[in-house]
């Protein structure tokens, strides 16, 4: 069994109602342990005998099938998320505003210039960074009314991505290592 985070995207938003307590219940049904959520925004920690690509079809399949919506689901193992959540470029934004820093991650490899592409489009102090195989955004002013929008990442990235803000990716991984 690997010990494994999977992200949902665009979940208990607009609609699209994912209830964390039967999702756990039927992810177990899956033959998965140690299945845990944190908050309700498709954060997902559990062991399994499979591969992420394998856990994510499985995951976008029992959304899909139980729930009635598409839902991509991007999973990373201990391992990989602990090497995403290091390589953070930003360290005095993740002690000082934690909830204004963000990591993102996507399904497919990012596009090379993905970063270059949206700090483009960036104001009010905003940073973007590829580290790894994952995208660093520091919204000093918050990303409310930020012209980065869910959009034009997905554009730049090249493939369905999420984010979650430091604070998460920190308590995901202690999840992980719980």
């Amino acid at each position: 069994m690997k010990r494994m985070v999977a992200l949902l995207r665009a979940v208990n938003v607009g609609g699209r109602k994912l209830p964390m307590a039967d999702f756990r219940k039927q992810v177990a049904e899956l033959g998965w342990e140690n299945v845990a959520t944190y908050i309700q925004s498709g954060n997902l920690v559990f062991d399994a005998a499979c591969g992420p690509a394998e856990a994510e079809a499985k995951l976008e399949t029992l959304i899909r099938t139980h729930h009635g919506y598409e839902a991509p689901a991007i999973v990373r193992t201990r391992d990989q998320w602990a090497a995403c959540a290091g390589g953070n470029p930003f360290p005095d934004a993740a002690r000082d505003t934690p909830n204004f820093l963000l990591m993102l991650v996507a399904k497919q490899k990012i596009n090379a210039e993905a970063a270059d592409q949206i700090q483009a489009r960036a104001t009010a102090g905003e940073q973007v960074k590829k580290v790894g195989e994952t995208l660093w955004i520091h919204f000093p002013e918050g990303s409310g009314t930020s012209k980065i929008t869910p959009g034009l990442i997905d554009k730049a990235v090249g493939s369905p991505a999420t984010s979650r803000n430091h604070r998460t990716v920190c308590t995901l991984l202690d999840m992980l290592d719980g």
